[in-house]
């Protein structure tokens, strides 16, 4: 047996051996091809390190060409750290710091790698002076505990603890505050203070001295004050924080403690649905943090406004429009010169094609007295930045050129400062010519207001007319001298810097040369004759403004009749079109309709369209309603409600009302339909009512709406709402029982309903009155009113009335919106006279609001069409709405007309009826009763016999 188990023992240990040597030979084959796979390995990274290298010398050579590209930089940076090439990686991150704040994870990994290198060689002062680079770009939590971490570790040097809570103790400046990550911050703070807490507490058991006591008490009050300090700021989570301290301290939560902790808790439950709110919302969240923006401005903590902006802008760097916001927050409410100038700073870093924000950073640099190196190194790298339009190197020119203003000491006949502001003026006339019209094929100064800014410098503050009259010579040859506001500028420097030989020359170089205000100019020299003049300036004045108005009139005159003439031209090839279609149409419908049983329900299917579907009776257009079709602003008593066309607008299709006491899905006849709009007339009484327009179609019981709505203003009586065949037509009339009552409804004009103004005007009968109208287009020349065109939508009357309250006494401001209410970008405003509104017109034009250039003109409105004016004959087809001549869809609907065949009467070329009235006769024996047929109206009961007519 013993043998037996020495043999097996002895089997069992060669067949480990033959294993161990098969063994051996794999891992010698597995070697072998190890080796082959390594070479081929080599071989590949080698392949792939030239290609990275050739891609990192493309990238070196672009940024070579265009260093401001971004995305050039963070793809370089990417490759030379992945390929370890860290002399290279500095050198590249460097270059990129200085053009751009760099964001927060190309900040943590440029750090990460710098304090990986100083523990070889130990550099800590280098690794500081990057830390303060990285946390001047954005406010980042994750930053602000790297550096502290960083800190701890050179606690032991000499000063070392001090410098890790001056660095703590910034860290809660910055971003102590913030909502969401500023409690991590804190806890980092108060886990060093409890670790130095445990180095100083004596051994248990023992009786520490008095140092060690008063070492210890000193520690824990800086615990209790860390504690104290963060539960009395709004924190996510803060409740968990109070339950620590209670579990820390043995002397329990003292009540100032725990009544500040409830205020903050009370904050903070204010501003989670925010916090909320910006968790859940997708990038770039700008309306989200601007909501956030405007409820912090609210409470009017600036140190929470502050970091709210900030955490804006470090997920918006981009938005030139934030920045801008907290720019202008920091200049009018902070002031604080570090915090203001490092802002704008970093703004234009971001930013830099942004001229506005350009043009605010030498601002706040006058503004807290920076040196003159300064903000002139600042404003070169504006020029250098890339503006994206000509006008934008015209306005930073002009703020250099203010300061540079500012500076000089004119009481000095020569100063260094005066030449350096003549050479500036010089170099800028010339940046324009070279650099700005071969870049952007046009000067972007076309009213050449810096010439006009540096004639007004030198007639006033030097004296020197001479100069200024050779600026004003080259501003004219520039373009300028066609318009009167160019030369009423020049004129009015004359007169208050020169004489009065010079003023006439102007005026009479004026007069001949100005094309868009000639009578404008023509007055002004003949009120400067009539004070400065004698008899022989008198006559000739006269004689030079009435020729060169004549000469005026004529132009126009020709003008008018070749844009006449185009007109008709374009009316003719319309109408033939028209007719064409037309024709090709009815020839289409008759090959259709001559099968046999066709025509007569062709007929009667048409007839149905007609008068069934696509027409709707018409109210009296005596009541209430305007021919005209345009309404004056601002609302008030005395307006009329309008009504465009005959038959007025049609209701939209998407809704179908019908009126009351109609069924459901049931046809109403058109003579049912007129009986509902008109009540019986000896009811009405037209001193005791109103007239309301522009109501939605959509409208729900208009008549229980509106008598609810103007039950204050008195006892209404009845309200007559009028209503098509498809519905509420979108106005009505309101009848109270007083006099009195419609005043206070006439206040009501302009006061939203469901989303649109609705209009209240006084009832007038058109028939008794046809001459009333309230508003009245003006076509004359309104020297004392100005036109503003290119207004932000947003523009209020306030806003404007701040604009122009500087240039005169402004009487009325209204403000051009369409029917819905929406602004269109005009506005008019009066001033007290003349003299104020050419005084506007000159300071006005080409002012920038909320980066819209105003253009500003005396109100001059465009005549009216010969078709718009009281008494002109249109045929029933020009009087209708589009839709009711080609349908709902424009010409594509059908070419039939509309009128029925007992109005369609071919009484020849020559015999048009007007609308409402009887045809005029042919004949020339018609006597005075064909005159008095003529004149005649008919009226609407008349109209719809007719109709009806079998």
């Amino acid at each position: 047996m013993a043998a037996t188990g020495d043999a097996e023992e002895t089997q069992l240990q060669e067949m480990e051996e033959e294993a161990g040597m098969e063994n051996e030979m794999d891992s010698d084959e597995e070697e072998g091809l190890g080796i082959e796979n390594s070479d081929d390995e080599i071989d590949d990274s080698s392949e792939d390190e030239k290609e990275t290298e050739a891609e990192i010398q493309r990238l070196e050579e672009q940024l070579s060409i265009n260093a401001f590209d971004y995305n050039c930089h963070v793809d370089l940076i990417k490759l030379l750290r992945q390929e370890g090439e860290l002399p290279r990686l500095r050198k590249a991150r460097q270059k990129m710091s200085e053009l751009f704040p760099l964001t927060e994870e190309i900040w943590l990994d440029w750090l990460k790698d710098e304090i990986h290198l100083t523990e070889e060689e130990p550099n800590r002062e280098k690794v500081y002076e990057l830390f303060e680079t990285a946390v001047k770009d954005y406010i980042c939590p994750e930053i602000w505990l790297e550096y502290a971490q960083y800190s701890i570790g050179g606690m032991g040097l000499p000063g070392g603890m001090e410098k890790v809570r001056s660095i703590f103790e910034r860290a809660l400046t910055a971003v102590g505050l913030h909502m969401t990550k500023g409690a991590t911050v804190w806890e980092a703070y108060r886990e060093f203070e409890n670790a130095i807490l445990a180095t100083v507490q004596p051994p248990p058991g023992s009786v520490p001295t008095r140092e060690q006591q008063e070492l210890l008490n000193t520690q824990l009050e800086r615990i209790h004050t860390l504690f104290r300090r963060q539960l009395s700021i709004p924190l996510m989570d803060m409740d968990g924080t109070y339950a620590e301290y209670e579990e820390w301290s043995d002397q329990g939560v003292s009540d100032t403690v725990s009544q500040k902790y409830k205020r903050a808790l009370k904050q903070m439950e204010k501003s989670k649905p925010y916090e909320e709110t910006l968790m859940i919302a997708e990038p770039p969240k700008l309306a989200e943090y601007q909501t956030y923006i405007d409820y912090e401005q609210k409470e009017g903590d600036p140190a929470r406004i502050q970091i709210i902006f900030e955490r804006a802008l470090s997920e918006n760097c981009l938005v030139p429009d934030m920045w801008a916001k907290y720019t202008k927050y920091l200049d009018r409410q902070l002031k604080i010169k570090d915090l203001v100038l490092s802002s704008h700073d970093r703004a234009v870093r971001n930013c830099s094609w942004t001229m506005g924000l350009w043009k605010n950073y030498l601002l706040a640099l006058e503004r807290h007295g920076a040196d003159h190196h300064t903000i002139s190194d600042v404003f070169e790298k504006a020029l250098n930045a890339g503006f994206i339009q000509a006008t934008d190197y015209v306005n930073i020119w002009e703020v250099y050129l203010d300061y540079l203003r500012r500076r000089v000491d004119f009481s000095k006949e020569s100063s260094r400062e005066l030449e350096e502001l003549r050479a500036a003026f010089t170099r800028s006339l010339d940046y324009m010519k070279q650099d700005v019209e071969e870049r952007f094929s046009e000067s972007g100064d076309p009213s050449c207001t810096i010439m006009q800014v540096w004639a007004k410098i030198e007639a006033l503050h030097c004296k020197n007319m001479q100069k200024a009259r050779e600026l004003w010579d080259s501003i004219m040859t520039k373009g300028n001298a066609k318009f009167a506001n160019m030369w009423l500028e020049y004129y009015n420097l004359e007169r208050s810097y020169g004489d009065a030989l010079h003023c006439r020359k102007a005026l009479h170089r004026a007069v001949q040369c100005t094309s868009d205000y000639p009578e404008h100019v023509c007055e002004v020299l003949l009120t400067f004759e009539r004070v400065e003049g004698s008899l022989e300036d008198w006559d000739a004045a006269v004689q030079k403004t009435e020729t060169r108005l004549n000469r005026v009139n004529e132009q126009r005159s020709k003008v008018t009749e070749k844009e006449a003439h185009v007109a008709r031209q374009e009316e003719e090839k319309t109408e033939q079109r028209r007719r064409a279609k037309a024709d090709k149409k009815n020839q289409k419908k008759g090959q259709k309709g001559s099968r046999p049983g066709d025509k007569r329900k062709a007929e009667d299917k048409n007839y149905e369209d007609e008068w069934g579907e696509e027409s709707e009776q018409p109210p009296k257009r005596h009541r209430g309603e305007s021919d005209q079709g345009f309404r004056g602003g601002g609302g008030g008593a005395g307006l009329i409600g309008t009504e465009s066309g005959l038959f007025g607008r049609r209701a939209p299709p998407g809704r179908r009302q019908e009126p009351p006491g109609a069924k459901r899905g049931q046809q109403v006849a058109p003579a049912t339909v007129w009986k509902t709009q008109e009540d019986d007339p000896e009811l009405r009484k037209d001193d005791c009512s109103v007239f309301i327009s522009n109501l939605a179609f959509t409208m729900d019981d208009p008549e229980k709406r509106l008598k609810k709505l103007f039950e204050p203003c008195g006892p209404v009586q009845s309200v007559r709402p009028v209503y098509a065949a498809k519905g509420f037509r979108g106005y009505c009339y309101v009848q109270f029982e007083g006099k009195a009552s419609v005043l206070e409804a006439l206040k009501m004009d302009r006061q939203e309903v469901e989303g649109r103004p609705m209009f209240v005007s006084p009832c007038v009968d058109k028939n008794k009155n046809p001459d009333f109208k309230v508003f009245k287009y003006n076509t004359n020349l309104e020297k004392h009113k100005i036109f503003i065109s290119g207004l932000p939508f947003s523009c209020t009357k306030e806003q404007l009335e701040e604009l122009c309250k500087d240039h005169g006494t402004i009487k009325d401001i209204r403000l051009v919106t369409n029917r819905s209410g929406k602004p269109k970008g005009l506005a008019y405003v009066e001033f007290g006279d003349e003299a104020q509104a050419s005084q506007a017109v000159l300071k006005l034009d080409g002012t920038v609001l909320q980066e819209h250039t105003l253009s500003v003109a005396i109100s001059n409105p465009p005549r009216r069409n010969t078709a718009d004016k009281p008494g002109f004959s249109r045929p029933v087809g020009a009087m209708m709405p589009r839709s009711m001549v080609y349908g709902s869809r424009g010409k594509g609907r059908t070419q039939l007309s509309l009128l029925p065949r007992s109005l369609n009467r071919q009484t020849g070329s020559e015999s048009k009826a007007e609308n409402g009235t009887a045809p005029k006769p042919t004949g020339g024996a018609s006597g005075d009763a064909g005159i008095e047929a003529q004149a005649k109206p008919l009226s609407n009961s008349d109209f719809a016999k007719m109709l009806f007519k079998k």
